[in-house]
């Protein structure tokens, strides 16, 4: 089974359409979950949320505890074995688990599969191509969770670059992520993007590099 965790804070513009995405899977309804971790959004969020709440598994957090603690509490809350993430400001195509889980359950050598994605405008325009092994990201890789447990889950003191320190630990532990070539995840750009929060990306470059003393 794939637990689908979707972690959201204050996008009710956009989380709609990540939820109608993973709504929408070729994969067998029985075969996955979704899980929506609402981290105390103080817009629209948790109205828009209700009307899911029969289709999707849906946590509306109390307290704001960030984007690392958020999907740390989607994974201790998982029912499948393997795991992808979903920024709420983003989406899949429709094959994206069936591909994935796919691999993962048929190379039991795998650890983790990565697709490739499309950088999409506000209207959800392709813009580009982009390989997910030159430009890795955080979402659109699915881990086996065991493995996610094996390494400690993400690191809770990262604001932002919680991916490459989880990657670097993954690495560590001589887990690898297999390349799918396929452009299946759409990374949506627009002005509120977490990465063009250029003081935040830079403390958290700080934190990376002494931590593992780069």
């Amino acid at each position: 089974m794939v637990s689908l965790i979707i972690t959201t804070y204050n996008y009710a513009q956009f989380i709609e359409r990540a939820i109608r995405s993973a709504l929408d899977q070729s994969l067998s309804k029985s075969d996955y979950e979704i899980i929506v971790v609402n981290d105390a959004s103080t817009d629209a969020t948790s109205q828009i949320l209700e009307n899911y709440s029969d289709v999707v598994r849906v946590f509306n957090l109390t307290e704001n505890i960030g984007l690392s603690a958020a999907r740390n509490f989607g994974i201790r809350k998982a029912r499948g074995q393997n795991i992808v993430f979903l920024d709420a400001d983003d989406y899949l195509h429709s094959e994206s688990l069936r591909v994935q889980n796919l691999f993962l359950n048929e190379n039991n050598a795998l650890d983790a599969v990565a697709i490739d994605y499309f950088l999409v405008n506000e209207r959800g325009q392709h813009l580009q191509h982009v390989s997910a092994q030159e430009k890795p990201i955080a979402c659109g890789i699915m881990f086996r969770k065991d493995h996610l447990y094996n390494i400690g889950l993400y690191d809770e003191a990262f604001a932002a670059r919680e991916e490459e320190d989880l990657r670097i630990r993954w690495e560590k532990a001589g887990y690898g992520i297999y390349h799918i070539p396929l452009p299946l995840y759409r990374y949506r750009m627009h002005e509120n993007n977490l990465t063009k929060d250029n003081q935040r990306m830079f403390d958290s470059q700080l934190k990376l590099n002494q931590k593992h003393n780069q």
